[in-house]
C-alpha cells in the first residue's frame, strides 16, 4: 500500500483549515524554546495504540520534526488494514520501497508489546470508551502514556486512571491542543493580568457547521457508549479551556439538550424521505461524505472495512444515533464564577464566541473558522473551498478570522493583538507536539502552564460526565458526588470507598 507521509499538522478533513495551517512563522514568544538534543542520547521508543485518523498527527511528528527524539517501534490495533497504512507511512519516511515492517499487536497483547519492544511511551488514540482500560494497562506495564482527549468517558474510567497513576507513579500527558492556540493563550494572558478584574461569569458558544458537525453523526461517535456524546468527546476541549482560563475547578453542573436535527426522527419530521445508507458513491447530497474523495480516509476506513465491518460514512439521518446535537450547560465554579455554555452541531458557519465578565470589565473573543459551507454545482459540500478553483473562499459579512477585545469600565474598547500560530486547531497542534516530545528539553517554565496531565483531563471530563447525568435526571449535579477518584482542587486521591459507594458510572 502506498501511503503519503503524514503531516504533523493532522487536521480532521471535515474541519475548517485555519490560515495557520499553511504558516511556518509563528508570532514572537508563541513557541517555547528547547535545548538541543544531547549528543548520543537514545531516542525514546513509542508505540501507537489505535491507528485511526487521529493517530496521524503523532505518526507524522515522529517521522518528521521529532524523529531526532523519538521513534515508533510498534503498532497496536484490532484492524490490520489501518496498521498497514501507517506502517507504509513510516516505511516511506525511512526511504524504503515498502512498509517499515514494525511489530504489530492486538489490544490483548498490549503488555507483551511494552515488554518485548521495550516501549517507553504508549500513545493512545483509540475509541474514547477504550481509553481508561488501555491507559491503566500501559501504565501498569511500565510505560508512560500520551492520550488524546477525552481522558475517558465516565466516572469509572476516571477512577481507574487516577488509581493507576497514583499506584505506578508514571507520567501521563493529556493532549489539549486548544490551549496552545495563540488566540486562546492570549485570552488567558488577559485574564491572568487582572485587566478585567475578578471573573464573575463566562459565556462560551461553540458552533459546528454542517460539514464538521455532521461528521460526529456519521462515525462511531454517534453512539454515546463509545464517545460519551459531544459533551465529553468534543466539549472536553472547551471545558478544559474554561478551567485553564480561570485557574478553577467545576463544582456544580446543570444541562439540557437533545437530538433535534440529525437522526431518523428529525429527518422524518422534516420530510427528508428515503436516504442512502452511506455517503460513498452518493452524489448531490451535502450531508454525505464520500470516502473515495480523500485518499487517507479511503485507505484507513473504506479499504479496511473487510477486517472489522466499521463503516465510517454512515448517513447522519439514519437510526441508531444516541448523542445530542443541541446542548446547553450551566456550570458553577468553586471560586464563584458561572459558565453558560452552548453547542450546536448543525450551524451554517463554524467558530466560537467567548465572553468573560469581570469586576473591572469584559473580554470578548470571536473566532470564525469557516464563514459558510460551500457546495459545488452538483450539490456536494466542498470540504476546503480554498483548494477548489473558482470557489468563493470567504463570506464578506462573516470573514474567517479571530478578534480579541477588552473593555474596562468607563473606557473605550481595545483590540488585543493575537500572534500567529502554526498548524491546525487554531495554530496549536504543532506547538503542542513540541511540548509532548521535548518537554525535558524545554528552557524555562511556561508562564501559561499549557502542558496538561491526568488531573486536567479529569477536570475537563468532569463537566461532561456531570452534564450527561443531569440530562438523564433533569437535576443539577454536584461534581464531588460523581466519585472521580481524585479531588479536583489538589489532586489528592479520594478514599476508595467514597469514590465507589453509590457513584454513577
Amino acid at each position: 500500500m502506498t501511503s503519503p507521509v503524514t503531516s504533523p499538522v493532522d487536521q480532521n478533513p471535515t474541519a475548517p483549515l485555519p490560515a495557520s495551517s499553511a504558516s511556518t512563522q509563528p508570532g514572537e514568544g508563541v513557541v517555547p524554546q528547547f535545548a538541543p538534543v544531547p549528543q548520543g542520547r537514545p531516542r525514546r521508543r513509542y508505540a501507537v495504540v489505535g491507528t485511526g485518523h487521529r493517530a496521524g498527527m503523532y505518526v507524522g511528528a515522529l517521522v518528521g520534526e521529532h524523529a531526532d527524539v523519538g521513534e515508533i517501534v510498534a503498532w497496536c490495533d484490532p484492524n490490520p488494514g489501518r496498521m498497514d497504512y501507517y506502517d507504509g507511512v513510516v516505511g516511506q519516511a525511512q526511504g524504503l520501497d515498502g512498509a517499515a515492517g514494525l511489530p504489530r499487536y492486538a489490544p490483548d497483547g498490549l503488555e507483551a508489546m511494552v515488554a518485548e519492544q521495550r516501549v517507553d511511551v504508549v500513545v493512545v488514540t483509540s475509541l474514547d470508551r477504550t481509553h481508561a482500560e488501555l491507559v491503566d494497562r500501559a501504565l501498569r506495564a511500565g510505560a508512560d502514556v500520551v492520550v488524546e482527549k477525552p481522558l475517558t468517558t465516565d466516572a469509572a474510567g476516571c477512577r481507574r486512571i487516577t488509581t493507576a497513576v497514583a499506584e505506578t507513579g508514571r507520567d501521563l500527558v493529556m493532549t489539549f491542543n486548544y490551549r496552545y492556540a495563540p488566540r486562546n493563550s492570549s485570552l488567558r494572558e488577559v485574564i491572568a493580568s487582572g485587566r478585567i478584574g475578578q471573573v464573575t461569569s463566562v459565556h462560551f458558544e461553540w458552533a459546528l457547521d454542517t460539514v464538521h458537525g455532521a461528521d460526529y453523526f456519521r462515525r462511531w461517535h454517534r453512539d454515546k457508549a463509545n464517545s460519551g456524546g459531544l459533551l465529553v468527546h468534543k466539549s472536553s476541549h472547551h471545558f478544559d479551556l474554561v478551567n485553564w482560563w480561570l485557574g478553577d475547578v467545576p463544582a456544580r453542573v446543570y444541562a439540557s439538550g437533545a437530538l433535534r436535527f440529525y437522526g431518523d426522527k428529525a429527518a422524518d419530521e422534516r420530510g427528508l424521505g428515503e436516504r442512502p445508507a452511506r455517503g460513498t458513491g452518493t452524489a448531490g447530497d451535502p450531508f454525505s461524505l464520500d470516502l473515495t474523495a480523500d485518499p487517507r480516509l479511503k485507505a484507513l476506513y473504506l479499504d479496511a472495512e473487510n477486517h472489522d465491518g466499521y463503516v465510517r460514512d454512515q448517513d447522519v439521518f439514519a437510526p441508531g444515533i444516541t448523542i445530542e446535537d443541541n446542548l446547553a450547560v450551566l456550570v458553577d465554579y468553586a471560586g464563584g464564577a458561572t459558565l453558560t455554555y452552548s453547542l450546536n452541531a448543525h450551524s451554517p458557519w463554524e467558530g466560537y464566541r467567548v465572553t468573560v465578565n469581570g469586576t473591572a470589565g469584559r473580554a470578548e473573543l470571536e473566532v470564525v473558522e469557516r464563514g459558510f459551507v460551500e457546495v459545488d454545482e452538483d450539490g456536494n459540500a466542498v470540504l476546503d473551498p480554498s483548494a477548489t478553483p473558482g470557489a468563493a473562499t470567504s463570506d464578506p459579512l462573516r470573514p474567517e478570522g479571530e478578534h480579541l477585545t477588552v473593555q474596562t469600565h468607563w473606557h473605550r474598547t481595545e483590540e488585543v493583538a493575537i500572534p500567529a500560530g502554526i498548524g491546525g486547531h487554531g495554530g496549536g497542534d504543532a506547538i503542542l507536539l513540541k511540548d509532548v516530545f521535548r518537554r525535558d528539553l524545554r528552557l524555562g517554565e511556561d508562564p501559561l502552564g499549557r502542558a496538561a496531565g491526568h488531573l486536567d483531563g479529569v477536570r475537563a471530563v468532569a463537566v461532561g460526565i456531570a452534564a450527561n447525568r443531569s440530562l438523564l435526571t433533569g437535576q443539577p449535579v454536584l461534581v464531588e458526588d460523581l466519585g472521580l477518584g481524585v479531588d479536583l482542587r489538589d489532586g489528592a486521591p479520594q478514599a476508595a470507598d467514597a469514590a465507589a459507594a453509590g457513584a454513577p458510572a
